[in-house]
């Protein structure tokens, strides 16, 4: 039962912290422009923070190291922090908005760059973590 309710304390904190994180960077970036750069850069920073946590999860022995348990580690920053930072609500509505609009090209645009700029940021957070883990003899 205590895990358990840990647990629910993992998912809470990193996800209060993901939303913070997630409204400063689109008051940050979101400055008398219609197009959506506060999510997307969410998005793509999501994507690049979850890499580093694939990675880290996947070398369990630098859990072990660390003296954190994984499962912690992944409900704080993967499902809380990531999950309440990065959104695929806010995506799809800035979307919509943006057809109606009449914005083909630039709807076409923040997608495509949300898609394949969320797996490179992904599979560049997974690489480099993975040569520093390397390079640091881990």
């Amino acid at each position: 039962m205590k895990t358990v309710v840990l647990s629910y304390v993992f998912v809470a904190v990193g996800g209060a912290l993901g939303a913070m994180a997630r409204f400063s960077l689109n008051v940050t970036l979101q400055r008398d422009t219609p197009f959506p750069w506060g999510t997307l850069g969410a998005n793509l920073i999501g994507c690049l923070v979850m890499g580093v946590i694939a990675y880290l999860v996947a070398a369990s022995s630098w859990f072990n190291e660390a003296g954190i348990i994984p499962d912690q580690y992944r409900l704080l920053f993967a499902i809380g922090f990531c999950g309440s930072f990065t959104t695929l609500s806010a995506l799809v509505m800035e979307l919509h908005t943006m057809l109606q609009r009449g914005e083909l090209f630039g709807s076409f645009a923040y997608m495509t760059v949300t898609m394949v700029g969320g797996f490179a940021c992904f599979y560049l957070g997974f690489i480099v973590t993975r040569a520093l883990s390397t390079l640091s003899g881990g």
